[in-house]
C-alpha cells in the first residue's frame, strides 16, 4: 500500500515513480514487437518500394539502375537487418527518410505533429466534459425526458462514423448555414495562421471529434452516478438532511466518475483513429495526411514511426488513467496495477 503523509493523507510519489517505471520496461518490448511487425508487413507485402518511388520512370529503368536505387533506399537486405538499423538508428534521433514525401520522417512529424495533438486535445476535453455535464443531469432525473433523451442521442451517435459525422457538419454549419468554414486551415486567399482563423477552422473538426468520442464518457458518468446514488453513504447522506446537490456532487459525483478514469485510457485508440478520419474529412494538416499516404506509398519507415507513435500514445493513455484512478480512489494500491 501507499505510504501515509506526515498529515494523514497517503503519499503517491513513490508508487506512483514505479508504476511509471514498471510502465516503461515494459513499453519496451511492446514497441519492438510493433515496429518488428510493421517491417515484417513489408516484407510481405506483393508491393515494391523502389517501383513505387521511382514511379512512371521505373517501367523503363534497368534492372541494375533498380538495384542501385534499392542499395540506396536500404531495402535491399532481410527484413530483420532492416528493422534493426531502423531501430538503431531511431535510438540516435534518426528515423530515416519517407520515401513518399521525400523528406526525413522527424520533419515529416514535427510539421503535422502539433495541429493533430491541437485537434485531439480540444476534441477529447469537449468529450469529457459535455459528457460529464449530461450524464450527471441525466442521472439526476433518471427516467425523465432529459435522461431519455440524452441516452437515445448518445447511442445514435455511438452508431455514427467519425467520417459521417464530419461531413453531415460540412453539409449543415459550412454549406447550409455559412457559420463556419469546411475545411483547412487558413481563410480563402490567406496563407497566414491568424488566432481568429485558428478558432474558426478547429471549432468544426474538434466538436465532430468530440461528439465521437462523448456516448461513451456520457453514459459512463449516467451509470456510474446512478449506481453511486443508490449506494449506504448516499442514502445516509439524503438521511442527514443534506441538499440534493450536496449529496450528488460530495458523495455520489466522486464515486461516479471512478469508471471514467479507466475509460480515458482505453478510449486513446478510437480517438487517434477518429481523429485520422476527421482531419481527412476537413483537411487539417495533421497526421492523418501523412498516414495516409504511408500506406498508399508503401512508405515504411513514416508507416512504422507513425505506427511507433501511436503505441506510445495508447500506453501514455493507459497509463495517465491508471495514475488518475489511484489519485482518486484511495482504495487502490497503485502497487497492484
Amino acid at each position: 500500500m501507499a505510504r501515509r503523509a506526515p498529515g494523514g493523507r497517503r503519499s503517491l510519489k513513490g508508487p506512483a515513480a514505479r508504476l511509471v517505471g514498471r510502465r516503461l520496461l515494459a513499453a519496451v518490448p511492446v514497441l519492438a514487437a510493433v515496429t518488428f511487425g510493421v517491417f515484417a508487413v513489408a516484407a510481405a507485402s506483393p508491393f515494391d518500394p523502389v517501383q513505387q518511388y521511382a514511379g512512371s520512370a521505373g517501367l523503363n529503368a534497368s534492372q541494375e539502375t533498380l538495384d542501385q536505387l534499392r542499395r540506396n533506399l536500404g531495402v535491399d537486405g532481410p527484413f530483420t537487418e532492416r528493422w534493426w538499423h531502423w531501430v538503431t538508428s531511431a535510438l540516435h534521433g534518426d528515423l530515416g527518410d519517407s520515401t513518399a514525401l521525400r523528406q526525413p520522417v522527424a520533419q515529416v512529424i514535427g510539421e503535422r505533429l502539433g495541429w493533430s495533438v491541437l485537434l485531439c486535445a480540444v476534441g477529447f476535453a469537449l468529450a469529457v466534459l459535455a459528457g460529464t455535464l449530461l450524464g450527471v443531469a441525466a442521472a439526476r432525473r433518471r427516467g425523465g425526458l432529459l435522461d431519455r433523451t440524452v441516452t437515445s442521442a448518445a447511442y445514435t451517435l455511438e452508431a455514427a462514423p467519425p467520417f459521417w459525422l464530419g461531413l453531415l457538419g460540412i453539409w449543415l454549419f459550412a454549406l447550409q448555414l455559412g457559420v463556419l468554414p469546411a475545411g483547412g486551415l487558413t481563410d480563402t486567399g490567406s496563407d497566414t495562421v491568424t488566432a481568429g482563423a485558428l478558432v474558426r477552422h478547429l471549432a468544426l473538426p474538434a466538436a465532430v471529434l468530440a461528439a465521437s468520442q462523448l456516448p461513451w464518457f456520457l453514459l459512463y458518468v449516467r451509470q456510474g452516478v446512478v449506481d453511486a446514488l443508490e449506494e449506504d453513504p448516499v442514502r445516509g447522506a439524503r438521511a442527514r438532511g443534506l441538499r440534493e446537490r450536496t449529496v450528488l456532487l460530495g458523495h455520489a459525483l466522486r464515486s461516479g466518475l471512478l469508471p471514467v478514469l479507466t475509460l480515458i485510457g482505453s478510449r486513446v485508440p478510437e480517438l487517434i483513429t477518429g481523429a485520422l478520419l476527421v482531419e481527412t474529412v476537413f483537411s487539417w494538416p495533421g497526421i492523418a495526411s501523412a498516414t495516409v499516404e504511408a500506406a498508399t506509398s508503401t512508405d515504411f519507415p513514416l508507416l512504422a514511426a507513425l505506427t511507433t507513435l501511436a503505441t506510445v500514445a495508447v500506453l501514455a493513455g493507459n497509463l495517465l488513467s491508471d495514475l488518475l484512478y489511484g489519485l482518486a480512489d484511495p482504495r487502490v494500491a497503485l502497487e497492484e496495477l
